[in-house]
């Protein structure tokens, strides 16, 4: 890290990277916090309404979940192979392939926006707006209720992150980050990396747990 990113509260280099990736991981740690409260509803109520769970989780598309699971685990992929480059001084391949992430997300985001619009033309939509003639239950209402919760809180984070990734490509492209100096490469490494994991938890509530 160049001495000229050192902030004036901080002692010393050391200091500031441990402070900055332990912040991080207590950010990540809050952010697991959230979901996991929201799975422990998810949780609660599909025991209520076991069946109407089951149903309502079969009007949900699998091959467009899958799909995008398959587009995510690749985005971080890249963004791990991203990592690796600067690590070894090639800055300009680790902004191709953090572009190459964006490009994923960007997949990942529009696959559920698709999603989300057939559900709305069918009147799937949450709280008192639903109106599905074929699943009227109050647990299906649940079910895509928390759909749309969970999905929109992932995508917002999916956001987040590309805005985060996309900073750290320019400035590798810039030449800001090199072998020595990569720590916003790495923070943003790992906020993608908990996109990711957070999603593998979604896709089989959401989509595989039909049965």
């Amino acid at each position: 890290m160049r001495a000229s990113r050192l902030a004036e509260h901080f002692e010393d280099l050391e200091k500031q990277t441990h402070a900055a990736r332990l912040g991080m991981w207590i950010f990540l740690g809050s952010e697991t916090l959230l979901f996991g409260a929201l799975f422990g509803l998810y949780g609660a109520y599909r025991t209520m309404y076991p069946q109407a769970f089951v149903e309502a989780a079969a009007h949900n598309a699998v091959w467009l979940g899958t799909i995008n699971t398959l587009v995510l685990i690749t985005s971080s992929f890249t963004v791990a192979l991203a990592v690796g480059a600067i690590r070894a001084g090639a800055g300009k391949r680790a902004g191709w392939l953090l572009v190459l992430s964006l490009v994923l997300g960007g997949v990942f985001l529009g696959l559920k926006g698709h999603e989300y619009a057939d559900h709305i033309h069918h009147g799937i939509l949450p709280g008192s707006a639903y109106h599905f003639g074929a699943l009227p239950s109050m647990g299906a209402n649940r079910f895509f209720t928390l759909y749309y919760l969970l999905t929109g809180l992932h995508a917002f984070h999916v956001i987040a992150g590309m805005i985060f990734l996309g900073v750290v490509a320019v400035g590798c492209f810039r030449a800001r980050y090199d072998a020595e100096d990569h720590l916003p490469v790495e923070l943003g490494g790992l906020y993608w990396h908990l996109v990711d994991i957070l999603w593998i938890f979604l896709w089989p509530l959401l989509y595989l747990s039909r049965s």
